[in-house]
């Protein structure tokens, strides 16, 4: 394949394993194989921006085919119309070269090509008439799943829900935290806060200046926040759990903790390593579900970062809204629950647990703190203060606990929903 055909191919296939078989993009992008890397980009761009903008292009399509054609008849029929669909709206691809590509990988496939007439003409009126389309539909809510917007106008209210939704339309910038908070190699970097550099311009990580020398580490700005809430831990005990992919264990062991990172995943855990590695800090890890490891005393700081269903970092994964439902909430809730009472126990008397999540939801959040506070009265929570946040107060609840949302820091591109408890022991 030529002209872009196989970025394209690659493309469509993905978009049919999150939307059919909902698998995780992170998990489709095998499908790019040993795609050159210009290729593997362009199909990375249309399935991301295909996904970001999937209310929209199928409010289109819906539009111009009333009755979709069903899937086991068509084939990924619907997969290369909404494609091609963001091609020509989203990303600005020249009409000739999107509804040519279209049609020839309908050509290719044996039940798609039924309804190559319907894909040619499909998409010659969305060149015509799509912008128009766009410029008067709802983007915040159409881009939004039900399931969601019904839960975020219930928690945020609906304007802080349309920011929200806003947010993720923008691919997220990248943030890098700097071992030595001296360290000037990033010139194309602006600090946010405390050593975090958010990067200007797209590139490849492993190509930029000080990675190879272990200078920095890739983290967003929000999901740096819990680590700090530890305060000094220079020469103290952090049992991190959960720990991967690993950058709260390097922020702590940065700052001179003797960290124990727990995590059960064997292939994360050397992703891990591999980090530690670069960056020469040390760390001591396990490989253990939480519900399974023992610490040999208990330690004056415990972190969890507890498995979510990760709304809060739809900016970088915009398949989730479509692989995930409110069921997920549910089963979260209960599986943090479980982790955080085990982890608990983990903590020396007037010792200190940070419970997190990258989630946006209440039930993985404030409620979880909530019950287990019910449960446990030999804690109480600590209030996050304004300096603790580096006098962002609008990331603290109105119950004192840290609350980011995508829409935070909007005029510099935005960042990850986080919520973190600080709790003591008495």
């Amino acid at each position: 394949m030529s002209d872009g055909l196989a970025a394209r191919a690659a493309a469509q296939a993905i978009l049919s394993d999150v939307l059919r078989k909902k698998r995780p993009l992170d998990a489709a992008f095998d499908r790019l194989g040993t795609l050159p890397a210009r290729d593997a980009g362009f199909a990375r761009t249309i399935a991301g921006e295909t996904l970001r903008r999937l209310g929209q292009i199928e409010d289109l399509v819906r539009h111009l085919v009333p009755k979709s054609p069903a899937p086991h008849k068509s084939g990924p029929t619907l997969e290369i119309l909404y494609a091609a669909t963001c091609e020509l709206l989203f990303l600005n691809v020249a009409p000739h070269a999107a509804v040519d590509a279209a049609n020839r990988l309908a050509r290719a496939d044996s039940k798609a090509m039924h309804f190559k007439p319907l894909i040619n003409a499909v998409l010659r009126r969305v060149a015509r008439e799509g912008r128009a389309h766009v410029a008067a539909q709802d983007a915040p809510r159409l881009n939004t799943p039900d399931w969601l917007w019904a839960r975020w106008t219930a928690a945020y209210g609906e304007d802080t829900a349309r920011a929200i939704a806003a947010a993720h339309a923008r691919p997220a910038p990248v943030d890098l935290v700097l071992k030595d908070k001296a360290y000037a190699g990033q010139p194309d970097a602006k600090i946010l806060f405390d050593g975090v550099a958010r990067l200007s311009a797209s590139s490849r990580i492993d190509e930029l200046p000080g990675f190879a020398d272990g200078h920095w580490w890739v983290q967003d700005a929000a999901a740096t926040l819990p680590a700090g809430l530890m305060g000094d831990v220079a020469g103290r005990t952090v049992i991190d759990l959960c720990a991967a992919p690993g950058g709260k264990t390097m922020q702590l062991a940065a700052r001179g903790a003797n960290v124990i990172a727990v995590e059960r995943d064997a292939a994360r855990l050397m992703r891990m390593r591999d980090n530690l590695e670069r960056t020469h800090l040390p760390a001591t890890l396990v490989e253990s579900d939480v519900r399974d490891f023992r610490p040999a005393a208990p330690a004056p700081f415990v972190l969890l970062d507890a498995p979510c269903t990760a709304t809060g970092t739809i900016r970088r994964h915009p398949d989730l809204p479509w692989i995930k439902s409110a069921s997920d909430v549910t089963y979260c809730e209960q599986a943090a629950a479980e982790l955080l009472a085990v982890a608990a126990d983990m903590v020396a008397p007037s010792g200190l647990l940070v419970f997190a999540v990258c989630s946006l939801e209440p039930e993985e959040g404030a409620l979880q703190v909530e019950n287990f506070l019910r449960l446990r009265s030999d804690y109480r929570r600590e209030p996050v203060t304004a300096k603790d946040m580096f006098g962002y107060d609008e990331w603290i609840s109105a119950e004192g606990d840290l609350r980011t949302l995508p829409c935070h820091l909007a005029p510099q591109g935005g960042m990850d929903g986080f919520f973190a408890a600080r709790l003591r022991r008495l």
